[in-house]
């Protein structure tokens, strides 16, 4: 029998991705608390946002089934960078990633009444050098305003990246193997 999972996440790109498993889902978003504690790592930062958002569901009721929680952070100079609050900080933004490489940490995490179990999937992103036209189009387009870091790599902004080591579907907001792998684990013995 398949799974029947809970995704914490209003995201359609995880809704996207998630019905690409062929899980059968229900899709909500949850309200959690994603600010950054002081002097948190990005990578301890995205674990516990996935968790917490897991969790929260958990605790609201959402507990006949796992509920799938996740979080993207893009991360450079072990920093991580939000959503762009208006155009100056998307310039300022595509401005630390122009020319570099960066990392993209996204978290998974299922939770239960019993338990939870989270992974974090890091990919490297390298762009190209931006010039400032290109950057002042692309916040033109309306497609960074509700992306971690700036960008969407399934857009317009792919057109940015000269190379990726990891994987694609994490950058997107959920890495389709190690999703699968995650719920395979956790549900082991749940529909037997």
């Amino acid at each position: 029998m398949t799974p029947s999972l809970y995704l914490a996440s209003a995201s359609p790109r995880r809704k996207q991705l998630l019905a690409q498993l062929n899980y059968d889902f229900i899709q909500f978003s949850v309200d959690a608390d994603e600010t950054q504690l002081n002097n948190e790592p990005p990578l301890q930062y995205v674990e516990r946002l996935a968790r917490l958002k897991a969790e929260s569901a958990v605790a609201q009721g959402y507990s006949d089934r796992p509920v799938l929680g996740s979080d993207t952070v893009v991360v450079i100079d072990n920093i991580a960078l939000g959503k762009p609050k208006d155009e100056q900080d998307f310039l300022n933004t595509m401005r630390r990633l122009s020319g570099r490489t960066h990392q993209v940490y996204t978290a998974i995490a299922l939770a239960d009444s019993n338990h939870t179990i989270s992974t974090v999937v890091c990919t490297e992103v390298t762009f190209k050098q931006l010039s400032t036209q290109e950057m002042h189009q692309y916040w033109l387009s309306g497609e960074p305003l509700d992306k971690a870091g700036g960008y969407g790599i399934q857009g317009i902004g792919g057109k940015f990246i000269t190379k990726l080591s990891g994987s694609y579907f994490a950058v997107m907001g959920l890495p389709l193997y190690e999703t699968d792998q995650l719920i395979k684990e956790f549900t082991k013995g749940y529909y037997e």
